[in-house]
């Protein structure tokens, strides 16, 4: 296309976007000397309506209505078709180009859009007069945001008051290599959080949004419900340590309330009380609460460190603490177990929750400026802090205190005094005593408040203990509702979506507040939690593990989609991760680890069995796909055998709404064994009828899915029905998977119709014999097309539309696939319990057994079950018995379980006159009555009209056509009351005309009232009796 020339003109805005220049404006008319003519297919240089509105563009120095990348384009896209109103769609740029003269807009100047990308949305454009803006919610960044928030919740009361004592037992050595294996759970699952919340932009929901959107609904559902729950109760335990501690602080001055018990239930209550009004207040108050107990925090930890330098008092050393000695660190250096609770594990499982906590900060991620970048920095930033907190504090009381000590002064002796034991003999103090009594009270294995002891304003540690465990309980009493009420906006579980409503600036859960308070104040007042506490651990594992096995999977499905931003990641330390996770659940407590289980796959049955209607692009979806292709791959280096063979059908259903007997009927013996697909054949010009397969296609395939068939729904564009039918039987399926019977109801209204739909129906089933294909057709009385019952449009598959389907194309357009799917499902006679009555078998002829094998795949489901199946087979009346016993033993080599066989002597009678009239006049319409001229003056005759029948051609095949008739007369003795009738048809060979062959499968098949199925294999085996 040949470039215009860029005219200058005044810069303006069109809708945010670069506009479509009147460049050529200036000419009269609005036509400039290069404007193409009207109806051009290249790119107008006038403004032009499309879809609805006017595109205004320009990019590179010539006019199209092409738009250049920009961020609203990809904004909330739902699926792979979505397109926003900036983008013009395929149809805009392909097809003609219609002038718009209405609609004119200046270009961008290029000092506008010097960046080369679209101009801000119109969010950003100067509000109306008189309107407020709408306040900014607050955002927080990844230091005050993340970081402290996961460091205030990992630290806790087993810091202060664990730790020296865990040291003790373990040794530093050991202790440094627990909180080593801790971390390292910890950091692989940072890693993974990591990795999916830069994979995209993530909104509020926190961890259950990243697992849910990563896991798909199922196990996101069912983690996202138990961890708000276990941040509820979490809130309810880290408030009980706080008031645990007042208590005995209360209780050391003498000024107890009430009594111990209830003293924590008074202080506990209160405490969360105000914590909930700090959350009311808004998350800007929640997050200066926090600092202020992060810096309490970070004082005390410089109280403790200078405590450790300073000289030890008498007092102090008659406790166990002399500074650093590294005769001290040595022997501390290795374990010394004491108690039931001295072991490796042991104190592996006491450790492991104070490293947990690490979700705090993706908790809000709702809150945050860019959760892409402050989760993982933020995280992994916390878990290293803390992680040297950990180590220094170990490593530092270790260096000081000795295991075992009195706290009496009088213990003080000389220097080198027999019979003095221990490490403190060598700094003058006897602890020998209690030692080998093990009544010691003070020293590192002994005193849980060593800490105290050893820091230099003893206070200052209690508030650090305040601040560890109040901080922890205001994450949980945010975190909860936050997860929550994602959970609930998804409404992926009944009766929860009232708590989803959110209030103010940053859509705050002020009802999931409530109830998450509610929660905390019911376990506060049982005031007993060690029996919950396990469970909540092992609720809070089930996140790492599921966090972990999100970024595995998602990894390991190498789905394009999976683009994370943070490399540092590996998804086999995911999968370790998820492992580990699942191990150490069992090695904290085995039966909170089960019931934690039993609970997750309670609640992820439920989703399952309700199937929630979300699309959130999941990696389940990624490895189905991923399944599905492999093992498609795989199963076309297989070679077929007929051990293996499937009936695999490919089904002229029309719209599939259209015909539910034929659907049903095909997949009752297709489900769960063999492929089903549904074709429909649209017939008319492309370009008209494309709109319309893209419409209906997804409604279609939600019906199949709301009956519960099994099966694809496929439908080509065709001049005719049989250049349709040929496309689908060439192209339909996928490597093996591709149909090998054709299935088709039987043509009513062949000898109303028009005669060229007659020779496409029967051409269709000579193409599918050309093809290898076997046939089967469904003849029922009340016929199959229910279209005008459900005043759809016509489809003039099979049947002729009246009024030449004008007003059928009306009323499709009107159609909506949501519509469609949810209409009311006509029930058919394939659908219902069918009793004690007989599936009869009419094996005429030999077809590689293929009549007989579908009957039997229908008498095995559970509606035919109590059918009995009867085989009839043609013979002669001399020899009826060597003939039956012939068949018997062949179906029993079969092991279809046939064992009613009869044989037909009657078969070769001639038929009742009135009968042979009968078919005489159903042929008389499409008789030639050439007289039996010579074969070229028949063709000449038939020129024109190849379904004509002529005279030789009646006597050439007299016997057969009499044959039918007689074989409906013994249908209509032997089946008048079957639930159902098979039957080998003939085959019609080519050049018979198809008003013959017509005739001849109407007379078979007329006047029955049980449905009919015509089948016909294409004369290879089906059927072995062989074992290899």
């Amino acid at each position: 296309m040949a470039e215009l020339p860029i005219v200058e003109l005044p810069p303006a805005r069109c809708s945010g976007r670069f506009t479509i220049s009147t460049l050529l404006g200036t000419e009269e008319g609005g036509r400039g000397p290069y404007a193409p003519a009207e109806g051009s297919g290249c790119d107008s240089t006038q403004p032009t309506q499309l879809s609805g509105s006017t595109l205004c563009t320009r990019t590179f120095g010539y006019n199209t209505v092409d738009v250049v990348p920009a961020y609203d384009h990809y904004a909330n896209s739902k699926g792979v078709v979505d397109t926003r109103k900036g983008r013009p769609s395929l149809a805009d740029l392909h097809s003609i180009l219609k002038p718009d003269p209405g609609h004119l807009c200046a270009p961008v100047s290029d000092l506008q859009r010097s960046n080369g990308l679209a101009e801000a949305g119109p969010e950003e454009a100067p509000g109306e007069p008189g309107t407020d803006p709408a306040p900014e919610p607050v955002r927080f960044g990844w230091v005050k945001g993340v970081m402290i928030r996961c460091m205030l919740n990992i630290w806790g009361v087993i810091l202060y008051l664990r730790l020296p004592w865990i040291t003790a037992q373990a040794g530093i050595a050991l202790t440094w290599l627990i909180i080593l294996m801790s971390v390292t759970v910890t950091t692989i699952t940072g890693l993974s959080i990591s990795a999916i919340s830069t994979n995209g932009k993530v909104k509020s929901g926190g961890t259950y949004f990243l697992i849910s959107r990563s896991l798909g609904p199922e196990l996101g559902g069912s983690i996202g419900l138990i961890f708000a729950f276990a941040n509820a109760v979490a809130v309810a335990m880290h408030t009980v340590g706080f008031a645990e501690t007042v208590r005995d602080l209360l209780q050391e001055h003498n000024s107890l309330i009430v009594d111990p018990t209830n003293d924590i239930r008074i202080i506990g209550v209160v405490t969360v009380t105000v914590l909930l009004g700090i959350s009311l207040a808004g998350m800007e108050w929640e997050a200066k609460a926090q600092i202020l107990f992060f810096l309490v925090i970070l004082v005390s930890f410089i109280n403790y460190l200078v405590g450790t330098v300073i000289p030890a008092t008498a007092e102090k050393q008659a406790k166990g603490f002399f500074s650093y000695r590294a005769d001290i660190f040595a022997q501390n250096f290795v374990p010394n177990w004491r108690g039931p609770e001295g072991s490796f594990f042991s104190l592996f499982s006491i450790f492991f929750p104070s490293a947990t906590g690490i979700l705090a900060g993706a908790n809000i991620s709702g809150d945050l400026k860019d959760p892409a970048v402050a989760i993982p920095k933020g995280t992994l930033m916390a878990i290293f802090w803390t992680t040297v907190s950990y180590l220094v504090l170990s490593a530092t009381i270790g260096a000081c205190v000795v295991r075992d000590a009195s706290g009496s002064l009088n213990d003080s002796v000389a220097l080198g005094s027999p019979g003095c034991e221990g490490l403190a003999c060598a700094f003058g103090w006897n602890f020998t005593a209690c030692a080998q009594r093990q009544s010691c009270r003070y020293g590192l294995s002994n005193y849980y408040q060593s800490m105290s002891m050893v820091s230099g304003f003893g206070p200052l540690i209690t508030a650090g203990i305040f601040g560890a465990t109040l901080s922890s309980a205001l994450a949980c009493l945010v975190s909860a509702p936050k997860v929550f009420q994602c959970l609930c906006r998804d409404q992926l579980y009944p009766l929860i979506g009232f708590f989803g409503k959110g209030y103010g600036r940053n859509s705050e859960p002020i009802r999931g507040y409530m109830l998450t308070y509610v929660i905390a104040v019911g376990f506060i007042l049982i005031a007993e939690l060690n029996a919950i506490a396990p469970i909540i651990s092992n609720f809070f594992l089930c996140s790492y593990a599921l966090i972990n096995f999100s970024c595995f999977h998602a990894s390991i499905t190498n789905s394009p989609g999976w683009r994370p931003s943070f490399r540092y990641y590996s998804k086999w330390a995911a999968l370790f991760g998820a492992a580990i996770s699942v191990v150490i659940m069992f090695l904290l407590t085995w039966w909170a680890a089960l019931i934690a289980f039993g609970i997750v796959i309670f609640l992820l049955g439920y989703v399952l069995y309700k199937k929630p209607d979300v699309n959130w692009g999941s990696s389940m979806q990624a490895s189905s796909y991923n399944m599905a292709l492999n093992y498609s791959v795989g199963l076309s280096e297989v070679d077929e055998h007929i051990k293996n063979y499937r009936p695999q059908c490919l089904v002229l259903t029309g719209p599939p709404s259209f015909r539910p007997a034929l659907v049903d009927f095909v997949g009752t013996f297709t489900k769960n064994l063999s492929l089903m697909l549904c074709g429909n054949v649209l017939i008319g010009p492309r370009k008209q009828k494309m709109p319309e397969s893209r419409l209906m296609a997804d409604g279609h395939t939600k019906w199949l899915m709301k009956r519960k068939i099994k099966a694809f729904y496929t439908d080509v564009v065709a001049e005719n029905l049989r250049s349709g039918v040929q496309m689908l039987i060439q192209a339909a399926g996928l490597g093996k998977m591709r149909p090998n019977i054709l299935v088709l109801g039987y043509k009513r209204n062949w000898r109303t119709g028009s005669p060229q739909s007659l020779e496409d129906y029967v051409g269709i089933l000579h193409d599918a014999f050309d093809f290898k294909y076997g046939v089967c057709l469904i003849r029922m009385k009340e016929g199959l097309n229910v279209s005008r019952v459900l005043q759809a449009h016509v489809n003039p598959t099979f049947e002729a539309a009246e009024e030449n389907g004008t007003r059928g194309r009306a009323a499709l357009s009107t159609v909506d696939p949501t519509t469609l799917a949810s209409a009311q499902q006509a029930s058919t006679i394939f659908q219902s319990e069918q009793g004690k009555k007989t599936i009869d078998i009419y094996w005429l002829f030999d077809d590689g057994g293929l009549t007989l094998l579908i009957p039997y795949l229908l008498g095995r489901k559970k509606r035919w079950g109590k059918c009995k199946i009867r085989v009839f087979v043609g013979g002669q009346i001399n020899r009826m018995d060597e003939e039956r016993k012939v068949i018997v033993s062949l179906l029993s080599k079969f092991r279809l379980g046939f064992h009613e066989v009869h044989i037909l002597p009657d078969i070769n009678e001639k038929p009742r006159p009135e009968h042979i009239k009968r078919f005489d006049d159903l042929i008389a319409p499409f008789r030639l009555n050439d007289g039996f001229k010579d074969v070229a003056m028949v063709n000449e005759m038939r020129q024109g009209c190849p379904w004509k029948i002529s005279d030789e051609e009646v006597d050439k095949n007299r016997v057969k056509s009499l044959r039918q008739v007689r074989l409906n007369e013994i249908l209509l003795d032997y089946s008048r009351d079957a639930a159902l009738i098979a039957i080998t048809p003939p085959v019609g060979r080519k050049g018979c005309p198809s008003s013959l062959y017509m005739a001849w499968l109407e007379t078979l098949s007329q006047d029955l009232r049980p449905p009919i199925i015509l089948i016909r294999g294409n004369q290879e085996n089906v059927l072995t009796f062989y074992c290899q």
